[in-house]
């Protein structure tokens, strides 16, 4: 067997081989946390928030504003992490506070459409930027994205430590990317052209309005830092790591976007920030010519490359809980008895990723369900209320590591994800209805696999046996409800 990271404990005591490793240590879950939140984002959408503040001092308060609540949801994720330092995250903490079909609805929506289809998404942006880097005909864009996809799904398979190991490396070099951009526009924005030359913009006609439409496209590109949780299990020591993880890495992630933002309006200045479709390309270009263009253009393709890794990296995770909870094909459930990851969840979202790919429906799939990221952050952060009260009632261990100000923090960060889904669903009602009739379409499925679950449970009491297909010689990892840990 391969050392494990950071040189802790490979396979964890009681698994019989056949659970989760813990392989990732903090280091890495840092990195797991910014290239969860890092992704091409930060290289475009700051004209959007420009375009709806105006000035520098509204502009670089927004971001300020949403790296506030993407804190806040650090603490809570931290603090819930603690509690349940199981495999599955949000999956596992709506199931215990809420029930199954809430879980399986957010477990359901993933895997059909939010993380198979940014899957799809992002891989078509890296063969976009692939494209535009090496001068490639269009046509090599399809076999770019699913080369992507099938080469990370393939690391993934193989471990999480190279998985881990790979999203080490990218998210350093986006960091780097991000450091020549910030370093460059500060120290060679006062010989820009474009500062200065232009009359400072009027503020909005009401500013709490515009913060309010500016924070929605600023706390999607925040979002990611919950998806750390989804491996908990892999963690060394993860009720210490995983909340220190998630903190330092969201501080690290709002400290680069607010310079990122800050040498964007030092080059452009806010009025140009607001024009362009590509500020990061402008700004570098504007200070370094093409050769700038040529580097950050290399920058988002490998930003858009880790953070590709590190959704096929976490997300089978989810599915495997809930498969392990008998609401879902049984093989899903089963981890690779040497490499102890979820191989045929990572295999079967995989598949599915390219068929999205390969029919382009992914970008309106994802249309329709932009909301549900945010709904599942405020359903989960109301989770918190429920073990705080169990708590309370000695129903669950009191845990060290506590959510700030709480109720008050939870709660503002409740409003916040209820702000940016009503957002979200005013500004394209049709597609919010089509992404709830498509996630509503999992009630049926749950009630199915549901009864499959109980049909299973009354044949073995009765000495009978339910065929689920051909075995393989791959363990199951049922989660925390069964009583069967996967690793302690």
């Amino acid at each position: 067997m391969s050392p494990p990271l950071e040189h802790e404990a490979g396979v964890p005591s009681g698994t019989s081989g056949g659970g989760y490793s813990r392989r990732v240590g903090l280091f890495s879950g840092v990195m797991l946390v910014i290239g969860g939140i890092i992704g091409s984002g930060i290289f475009l959408n700051p004209s959007i928030v420009a375009q709806r503040v105006h000035t520098p001092a509204l502009t670089l308060g927004a971001w300020l504003l949403g790296g506030g609540v993407a804190l806040i949801g650090a603490f809570i994720y931290g603090e819930l992490g603690q509690r349940i330092p199981k495999a599955g995250g949000s999956y596992v903490y709506l199931r215990d506070a809420f029930g199954e079909l809430p879980a399986f609805l957010n477990a359901w929506g993933m895997l059909l459409m939010i993380a198979t289809g940014a899957i799809a998404a992002v891989a078509v942006t890296f063969a976009n930027y692939t494209l535009a880097l090496t001068g490639l005909a269009d046509g090599y864009r399809f076999p770019l994205a699913v080369g992507a996809i099938v080469l990370l799904s393939g690391i993934n398979y193989f471990g999480v430590r190279p998985g881990a190991l790979t999203q080490n490396v990218f998210t350093v070099l986006k960091l780097v990317a991000l450091a020549v951009l910030v370093g460059a526009g500060l120290l060679l924005a006062g010989a820009s052209p474009s500062v200065g030359t232009t009359t400072p913009p009027a503020p909005p006609d009401s500013i709490v309005l515009a913060l309010g439409a500016a924070l929605v496209p600023v706390l999607f590109s925040y979002g990611g830092w919950q998806q750390t949780n989804f491996v908990a299990e892999e963690l060394v020591n993860p009720e210490r790591n995983l909340p220190r993880a998630l903190l330092w890495g969201v501080i690290g992630v709002v400290t680069v976007y607010l310079l990122a933002n800050l040498t964007y309006l030092r080059t452009l200045g806010a009025e140009g920030l607001a024009a362009s479709n590509a500020p990061a390309a402008d700004a570098l270009g504007l200070l370094l010519g093409p050769t700038g263009r040529t580097f950050i253009t290399a920058g988002v393709a490998l930003s858009t490359f880790g953070f590709l890794n590190l959704v096929i990296l976490v997300s089978p995770r989810v599915y495997q809980a809930m498969a392990a909870d008998g609401l879902f094909f049984p093989w899903m459930a089963r981890l690779h008895p040497r490499y102890h990851t979820p191989s045929a969840a990572i295999v079967f979202q995989a598949v599915w990723a390219i068929l999205l790919t390969s029919t382009g429906t992914y970008g309106e799939l994802l249309d329709y369900v932009v909301f549900a990221d945010w709904l599942v952050f405020g359903a989960t952060a109301a989770t918190l209320f429920v073990y705080r009260a169990r708590e309370r009632q000695g129903q669950v261990p009191r845990v060290t590591y506590r959510v700030p100000g709480h109720p008050f923090t939870p709660l503002l960060f409740i409003a916040a994800a209820l702000y940016v889904v009503v957002g979200s669903t005013a500004s394209n009602p049709l597609n919010a209805l089509k992404g709830t009739l498509l996630l509503g379409a999992g009630v049926p499925v749950f009630l199915y696999w549901r009864k499959r679950r109980e049909a299973r449970a009354t044949a073995q009491v009765s000495g009978t046996d339910v065929v689920e297909g051909p075995s393989v010689p791959e363990q199951p990892v049922r989660s925390a409800v069964s009583g069967k840990r996967g690793a302690d």
